[in-house]
């Protein structure tokens, strides 16, 4: 259990010696830090997301008091108001009611019909980047793409965009494990302003709709049910927080990968018709989200240890990813894995809406780093090497310095 790190530099580096051992010692392992049982092996990670006996929240049953839990403090309150009412952290009945609903809007039309802007965006940043003869692949291609293509989806106006990428760091800082107050103070301060820019944004819709999905939002109905307002305004910020911090990390940390596996990176230039398969590898190779948290609502079993109501687990996706019971040679990357049943979008009720675009985004960036820079390498200047984030959850590199 010591390997077991979180705030550990060396460990969010490289966590899976780590996952092996955990594997190793158990099914279910109380970390006493954090308070939390890590569930480690895939088939256990893959039957707790769908088991109803837990919950993203425990609010749709029990009162924070009632549940054994201290109420956040009042000053969290904004960033709440947005995270409760995401469908990321809801249950029944009002998960489905509101997946259902954005569902009608986010088609799987909607989403391929974003093709063509998605090659245009990435073909236009890596030329960016190769024009120039190198510079940094995180914050010139990877964090870019996606940002413009959420903003394009939901119609956020061009000179708006560059306020949507710090929002969204500074929220998603609350789901590290036992954030700071200073992390809490950012994240509130970026959910009042989000909040307070998406109602603007969906009145003027209101009044002037438009063909983007903010419109959809507002026009979304089932049975007489619609979207509220608040509603609104939480699906719009997880369609941003979660949909391109995948594509992100993915995209730095897959190519950080490939530059330090050269036979692999060769194989796929020679051949990208294996981007498919690379892909999926890639996600489950390295995971960009390396634990999601869930509620015991009720007392369950995990390899002969009871969890007790009020617990909270622990899923770590990146052990699931790498566990020898289910991906040979696991810790093996192999670009043409034809069998590869990663669990990097999660399961059950709370599966990614987004990873059909996330797979496009990745495709289409990979393909046009392939076809634009096919000598891509990594920066000569070892004062410019790669350094991972402090963070552990949401696991990504601070930045990829290349030349072309």
């Amino acid at each position: 259990m010591d390997s077991f790190a979180p705030t550990d530099p060396n460990f969010v580096a490289n966590p899976y010696p780590a996952y092996a051992e955990l594997r190793a010692t158990g099914r279910a392992l109380h970390h006493a830090p954090t308070n939390q049982w890590l569930i480690p092996h895939h088939a256990d990670v893959s039957a707790l997301l769908r088991d109803r006996r837990l919950g993203r929240t425990y609010l749709h049953r029990f009162t924070h008091e009632e549940f054994g839990r201290t109420p956040p403090p009042p000053s969290h309150e904004p960033f709440h108001r947005l995270n409760d009412n995401s469908m990321l952290d809801l249950e029944a009945p009002d998960h489905t009611r509101i997946r259902r609903l954005v569902q009608k809007a986010f088609t799987p039309r909607t989403v391929a019909g974003l093709t063509p802007y998605v090659r245009r965006t990435a073909a236009a940043l890596v030329a960016a980047v190769v024009e120039k003869g190198g510079g940094d692949l995180l914050a010139e291609v990877a964090e870019p793409l996606p940002v413009a293509v959420i903003a394009e989806m939901l119609g956020i106006p061009a000179q708006d965009r560059a306020l949507l990428r710090p929002w969204s760091a500074a929220i998603c800082g609350m789901y590290e494990l036992n954030p700071d107050e200073l992390t809490a103070t950012r994240a509130v301060r970026a959910s009042l302003e989000f909040e307070a820019y998406l109602k603007e944004l969906i009145a003027a819709r209101r009044s002037n709709p438009a063909t983007d999905l903010i419109t959809s939002l507002i026009s979304a109905h089932d049975e007489g049910e619609r979207l509220s307002e608040q509603e609104m305004i939480a699906t719009c910020v997880l369609l941003l927080n979660a949909g391109h911090e995948a594509t992100v990390n993915t995209t730095a940390n897959g190519w950080w990968t490939l530059l330090r596996h050269e036979d692999q990176l060769a194989a796929l230039c020679a051949d990208p018709a294996l981007l498919s398969t690379a892909v999926e590898e890639l996600l489950r190779y390295d995971t960009p989200l390396q634990l999601f948290e869930r509620w015991v609502l009720e007392d369950i079993e995990v390899g002969g240890t009871t969890i007790p109501r009020g617990s909270e687990v622990a899923l770590l996706f990146g052990s699931a990813n790498r566990d020898p019971a289910v991906f040979d040679h696991p810790d093996t990357l192999d670009l043409t894995r034809p069998d590869n049943p990663h669990i990097t979008f999660g399961a059950g009720i709370h599966y990614c809406l987004g990873a059909p675009l996330a797979r496009i985004e990745l495709t289409e960036v990979f393909n046009e780093l392939l076809r634009q820079a096919p000598t891509l390498h990594l920066s000569t200047d070892p004062s410019r090497a790669p350094h991972w984030k402090p963070g552990y959850v949401i696991r990504g590199l601070e930045s990829l310095m290349v030349e072309v």
